[in-house]
């Protein structure tokens, strides 16, 4: 069993290291803007704009207007909370998000957070990352840059 987990890790490793910089900074994004959301200080009034202090200041401002517009179109897609509902400022629906997104605990809290990186990689790359190839993608880059990092 461990020789075909190696085998599975090295094919993963190696597609990693053969897909394009700009889906390689997807995954990163996509990981970025999740970590974000964990870690997010719901309690602190001083933050006005959410969306824009999750999504890191680096990106390219495309990339950023893209992120800031389907991110809370994905938390009331994935019909998270139905506190999310009848929002209609991205605001007040990534904050009610976040507040459920953080209280999840366990398989359930790493399954959906693992699904919204996919999903918030899929909108960087713009349409260029399939869900099959992300989620083996994010996966990867998970156990290898982000768990390293904690």
């Amino acid at each position: 069993m461990k020789n075909l987990l190696n085998r599975i890790y090295n094919w993963i490793k190696n597609l990693f290291n053969k897909i394009s910089p700009e889906l390689k900074n997807a995954v990163h994004i996509g990981a970025g803007v999740t970590e974000a959301i964990k870690d997010f200080d719901t309690k602190n009034p001083e933050v006005a704009d959410i969306i824009t202090t999750l999504i890191p200041g680096e990106l390219d401002d495309a990339i950023k207007n893209k992120i800031r517009e389907e991110l809370p179109k994905i938390v009331v897609e994935l019909k998270l909370v139905d506190s999310t509902m009848n929002l209609t400022d991205p605001n007040e629906i990534m904050l009610a998000a976040v507040k459920v997104i953080q209280q999840l605990e366990g398989d359930y809290s790493s399954a959906f957070l693992h699904n919204l990186s996919i999903l918030i990689a899929q909108v960087a790359a713009d349409g260029k990352l399939s869900w099959e190839d992300a989620v083996y993608l994010m996966e990867w880059y998970y156990q290898n840059y982000v768990k390293k990092a904690a």
